[in-house]
């Protein structure tokens, strides 16, 4: 099944949260993912405010760096919050972004060995399992979570070069696309992604989200994503001008899914001001995907 979603990137204050959080969850907008970038939100106390506000709307963690967070922690914090508010929990992981790792003293030399690591210890945890295991960083002593969720909730894992993205596809139960992924590069990650799954000999369906900067409105919507991929990429492809009304968005976004995405996650421009009016035009999109 195809899904949809929209973001609440951090570029906006912990304050318009509740807003944009409700009129995504009015508007039929299935899923809000929220972002844990240095140093703004944190991502779990935001996604327990959405829960909380919110009556069915899921949320995904896109993502939280793992140097940042002791893996017990994370297994804590995605196990209460998922006991809170069963199954509406997307729980994601990733790198982080290096220089910010280092800003706090957390990066490390090898990112690729703390993932491979930490991924299957926290699906361990959050299946109630007993973990001891000692790594280059990650270390656990008969580990077990107190409270462990009713419901394992799958683990997504962010990736883009090919070997983290192979990676994913071995400890994961799904790869994160960061926006600025063209469809080629949609359909290059999957299969990437599920070579590394049949390596781990693991054969349960592999997911894909795929995060995908949008604009609604007419021109000038269309004019300003243009320049926003030509200051962050040097180029505006046109596979990435996903702009226009809801019908224009609902086209736009239909070669990611024929790439092989899951679910695309529509991103609003930083300077997006009306954030209450994306989630209702992103709930547009929703519908009329579920329709096809």
């Amino acid at each position: 099944m195809r899904r949809i979603g929209a973001i609440f990137t951090p570029y906006s204050p912990p304050e318009a949260l509740r807003d944009a959080a409700q009129a995504a969850d009015d508007s039929g907008v299935p899923e809000l993912w929220l972002w844990e970038d240095c140093f703004r939100e944190s991502a779990f106390a935001a996604a327990s405010a959405v829960l909380a506000w919110t009556d069915r709307l899921r949320v995904g963690i896109g993502v939280a760096p793992m140097p940042l967070r002791n893996v017990a922690l994370t297994a804590m914090e995605i196990a209460t919050v998922e006991r809170l508010f069963p199954g509406r929990l997307i729980p994601g992981v990733g790198h982080g972004v290096l220089p910010w790792m280092g800003q706090v003293g957390a990066r490390v030399a090898s990112p690729l060995t703390l993932m491979a690591e930490y991924v299957p210890a926290l699906r361990s945890l959050l299946a109630g399992e007993e973990v001891t295991t000692s790594g280059r960083y990650v270390s656990l002593d008969h580990v077990r979570l107190d409270w462990p969720p009713a419901r394992t909730p799958g683990v997504v894992v962010a990736g883009e070069g090919p070997k983290t993205v192979r990676l994913t596809g071995q400890v994961g139960d799904g790869t994160v696309l960061p926006a600025g992924s063209t469809p080629d590069r949609v359909a290059r990650t999957l299969a990437t992604a599920l070579e590394g799954r049949a390596d781990a000999g693991r054969d349960a369906a592999h997911e894909l989200i795929v995060f995908v900067s949008a604009a609604f409105g007419g021109d000038s919507a269309r004019a300003l994503l243009a320049d926003d991929l030509l200051r962050t990429a040097g180029e505006a492809d046109p596979a990435l001008i996903v702009a226009g009304d809801a019908a224009a968005v609902t086209a736009a976004i239909e070669p990611f899914f024929s790439a092989g995405a899951t679910s695309v996650i529509l991103q609003p421009r930083e300077a997006e001001a009306d954030l209450v009016g994306f989630m209702a035009a992103a709930g547009e999109v929703a519908r009329q995907v579920g329709a096809q």
